[in-house]
């Protein structure tokens, strides 16, 4: 792939060259990449999910080789990959969208236990993905306990 295609992408469409929280730019870019998934039905999100997964390990590995750095805060593309994680099996609604956001911003921006040992062991492409992956299982958890035992997530309809 040519390296601005590359750029592009891990960047998040150059999002994540922004000066101020580019992690918080690059997840607002898996918002409508989750609502499209959404409409294929929950396997086909889980699959899309995988396979995105594993383009952004790729994606991530080849942008740091090319810019010799680890998690370099400008590629988001992991942030994306999280937040379509975070969005797995919850209801399609305003409240779930707000909430796995914040939530998934808080969890991979603070990196708690486990989160920030996954973070400082595992290196490459991989490692830049996995944090943000762990993060998204975490608030994903966290948000179906929520969605399972009230009703602040709103009822989905489709």
């Amino acid at each position: 792939m040519p390296k601005l295609i590359i750029e592009a992408l891990a960047t998040g469409f150059y999002l994540g060259r922004a000066p101020k929280a580019p992690g918080t730019f690059g997840t607002l870019l898996g918002i409508p990449l989750a609502f499209l998934l959404y409409q294929i039905g929950a396997y086909g999100y889980m699959y899309s999910t995988a396979i995105f997964i594993i383009f952004a390990v790729v994606i991530a590995d080849i942008y740091e080789r090319a810019q010799a750095t680890h998690d370099n805060s400008e590629i988001v593309i992991d942030e994306i990959a999280g937040f379509l994680v975070t969005m797995m099996w919850l209801p399609m609604t305003w409240q779930s969208f707000l909430a796995a956001f914040i939530l998934f911003r808080i969890l991979d921006a603070g990196k708690p236990f486990p989160i920030s040992y996954v973070d400082k062991k595992i290196k490459g492409g991989l490692g830049v993905v996995a944090d943000d992956i762990l993060a998204g299982v975490i608030a994903n958890i966290i948000l179906q306990v929520v969605y399972t035992q009230t009703d602040w997530l709103g009822v989905q309809l489709l």
